[in-house]
């Protein structure tokens, strides 16, 4: 794969584990507000009531993980596949000694082209560390000297 293809690979990764997200949020919170909403009431009024506010609690903590899987997907969308950098920014691919890195949002191990990628947001410590660097330039990580072999 080219470099191209590799960038396009993981933005399509980490995009994909965001509509997932979003995808189970929203039936979280669906599922929740249909149960508030068949809750029927009993002869114990206050255990009605208390049955239907953890519901709506319930709702709304899905509603807050929704919105945040809603922002970070609006932030991936910035990510221009076949944009190349020279330095380390946001939407780069950071290949060095000690590990190969995406700058977007923190989504873990990723392999393509048979090697593993680590989706990192841009305010991890370590890319806080690569930002703005480029190719031959070394970084100091946790005592570990690293060493960028290319960025695209």
């Amino acid at each position: 794969m080219d470099k191209f293809e590799i960038k396009q690979a993981l933005l399509e990764e980490v995009e994909e584990l965001i509509y997932q997200k979003i995808s189970v949020f929203q039936k979280m919170m669906d599922d929740a507000q249909d149960s508030a909403n068949k809750e029927t009431k009993s002869s114990a009024g206050d255990k009605f009531e208390t049955g239907r506010a953890m519901m709506h609690l319930e709702r709304d903590k899905n509603a807050k993980q929704l919105s945040e899987a809603r922002k970070l997907e609006l932030f991936l969308s910035q990510i221009k596949a076949d944009r190349v950098f020279d330095r380390v920014a946001f939407g780069s691919v950071v290949q060095t000694d000690f590990g190969n890195y995406f700058i977007s949002i923190a989504a873990g191990r990723i392999i393509v082209d048979e090697k593993k990628y680590f989706a990192i947001s841009p305010q991890a410590p370590l890319a806080k560390e690569l930002m703005r660097k480029e190719k031959g330039d070394t970084i100091t990580f946790n005592d570990k000297p690293i060493k960028i072999l290319d960025v695209f």
